[in-house]
């Protein structure tokens, strides 16, 4: 069901979580009532003390046992771009915790007068009137209990990917209102194995309480060690109050945590595990796709070996267009020097298409494409940056070729009216276009961004012209026709030679650049680049299933890069 989103998810199960918690805080308060109230005095601290000094070692080696009562509360933090803050504030201090409360206490109070029942003390303390309903909306709520601890994932796995530390994998946005309300289908799949794994090769519940202690004491931990950063890098704090922080809050999680040392070998080992797991995966990745794009990035082709290559590229000019799909906004990538090296001809026209996904919503099908020449006119080089929304699926754009020519053709038409104009006018047009196509903030930045820097690079090119709609192109044409006739029939001229090209055949040329380990590298890199880092880059998704790339008019371009 994670599919339909957290918004319809918790529709459907926040009415059985609170009637849960309400159950559960009623049943407590029954129980405090009936059997013992002086169980509420163990809210005060000395009583732990006493408990710990009488007990001993002990008693202090039970603490890691009963981390099980706390778990989940650690993926409240992870859910804060799932649900508003204020939502998980209201919800954990009005309802969770105190409900939390009143059901440990009764338990405790029916336990004074009933010691043979430790075993199965919840049940046993449901008044026997309401037991069937208390078991099934429990049943209800242990399935439910799971929601919380899957959007968490989903989250944490979004930010890794974003970061380059974790293989592509579909990420589908199921709202319109949170960014952050995601769900991976993998990664569901992948939870649902490791609860049946954990759930059946587990003896006892106490394993399972070990190894969930395990989990949340190592998390409790890392967040206050993170929280301390932000504190002084973020917040700027000051570093008395800051330190006060650090120190209380790991005063009380270091004991948990020594605690939950002896617990490792019964159970405790099994999150350590699956923790090291996917470490190996992410520092793997990481480190895998950093050098691949430091590759890409150092290994640009200049301009001027293009300029110096003249306008055939020193290679027989096919009809026909070449998209060629790289990550890089600007300049000339590298596999395409890898291409016409090895090859004798290239298509007459050029086109490097960028495909940037924005944390936007939708970008309108006007302000989806950015347009520049690269080089003189009669090299025929072009190239086109397409921005998607998260919501704009580009495997399902069928008219994407279609749409990207249209934008092309428009810009052709753009670049003879400008050349037409005097430098006061250009700039007018260029300016206006841009200002009344900017309209949301985020596209207007990331425009400005990326503009900046594919004219920081191909200075020897007109500026970038942000395609216009189509009342823009008709008021074009007409300042173009009173521009002279010389602009007109270039113009013309190269329509007409973009039109025979297009009609001749595309081809989707990608670049698949391959990283493996030198020959004297040492043997743990040779395993985590030659075999782990290309396991993950064979069952991840492939670039022509995320650019929808048909089959038939795919070029897969590779080359070897030794790190």
């Amino acid at each position: 069901m994670q599919h339909y989103g957290t918004d319809k998810v918790g529709w459907l199960f926040a009415p059985i979580v609170l009637l849960w918690f309400l159950l559960i805080g009623g049943i407590g308060m029954f129980n405090i009532w009936k059997y013992d109230s002086s169980v509420l005095r163990a809210f005060s601290p000395l009583y732990i003390i006493r408990y710990l000094r009488r007990g001993g070692k002990t008693g202090w080696t039970s603490l890691g046992g009963i981390m099980l009562s706390i778990t989940g509360t650690e993926a409240l933090f992870a859910d804060l771009s799932h649900f508003p803050v204020p939502a998980v504030q209201l919800a954990f201090t009005v309802i969770v915790f105190p409900c939390l409360l009143l059901a440990y206490s009764g338990q405790a109070a029916y336990l004074m007068k009933n010691k043979e029942h430790v075993v199965d003390a919840f049940y046993r303390s449901i008044p026997a009137s309401i037991y069937w309903p208390v078991f099934i909306v429990a049943t209800l709520a242990a399935v439910v209990a799971s929601q919380a601890t899957i959007s968490a994932t989903f989250s944490i796995i979004k930010q890794a990917h974003a970061h380059g530390c974790f293989p592509r994998v579909k990420v589908v946005h199921t709202s319109k209102q949170f960014l952050g309300q995601i769900y991976i289908p993998d990664i569901n799949w992948i939870l649902m194995v490791l609860c049946i794994a954990v759930t059946a090769g587990f003896k006892n519940k106490s394993q399972i309480g070990n190894a969930y202690g395990t989990a949340v004491v190592i998390v409790m931990l890392v967040t206050t060690l993170l929280m301390s950063l932000i504190m002084l890098l973020v917040w700027h704090c000051h570093w008395i109050v800051v330190l006060i922080f650090t120190i209380l809050s790991l005063i009380v999680e270091c004991t948990y945590f020594s605690a939950v040392l002896f617990k490792v070998d019964q159970g405790g080992w099994v999150p350590l595990v699956i923790a090291a797991a996917f470490l190996l995966i992410m520092y793997v990745w990481h480190y895998g796709s950093l050098k691949r794009y430091e590759f890409e990035m150092h290994s640009k082709v200049s301009m001027a070996w293009i300029l110096g290559l003249g306008p055939s590229l020193g290679l027989v000019r096919v009809p026909g267009i070449g998209l060629v799909y790289t990550e890089l906004a600007s300049g000339v990538p590298h596999i395409f020097s890898h291409f016409i090296t090895n090859l004798p001809a290239i298509h007459s026209v050029v086109v490097f298409v960028c495909v940037k996904y924005l944390p936007v919503y939708t970008v309108p099908e006007d302000e989806r494409f950015l347009v520049k020449r690269i080089g003189p006119k009669n090299f025929h080089l072009f190239r086109c940056v397409a921005r998607y929304g998260y919501k704009d699926l580009h495997k399902k754009d069928e008219d994407f070729e279609k749409k990207l020519f249209d934008k092309l053709f428009t810009f052709v038409r753009l670049e003879s009216m400008m050349e037409g104009c005097s430098d006061s006018d250009e700039y007018s047009l260029s300016g206006g276009i841009q200002t009344e196509r900017s309209r949301d903030h985020v596209l207007r930045e990331t425009a400005i961004s990326v503009d900046l820097t594919i004219s920081s690079v191909d200075s020897n090119s007109n500026s970038i012209v942000q395609v216009a709609s189509p009342c823009l192109t008709v008021v074009a044409n007409n300042t173009i026709l009173s521009s002279g006739q010389t602009s007109n029939h270039t113009e013309v001229d190269e329509l007409e030679f973009l039109n025979t090209c297009k009609d001749a055949g595309v081809v989707h040329i990608l670049g698949n650049t391959i990283v493996r380990a030198r020959r004297n590298s040492k043997f743990y890199k040779k395993i985590a680049v030659d075999y782990i880092y290309a396991f993950l880059r064979k069952i991840c998704r492939e670039n022509s299933v995320i650019f929808n790339v048909p089959h038939e008019s795919l070029l897969n371009v590779g080359q070897v890069f030794y790190v």
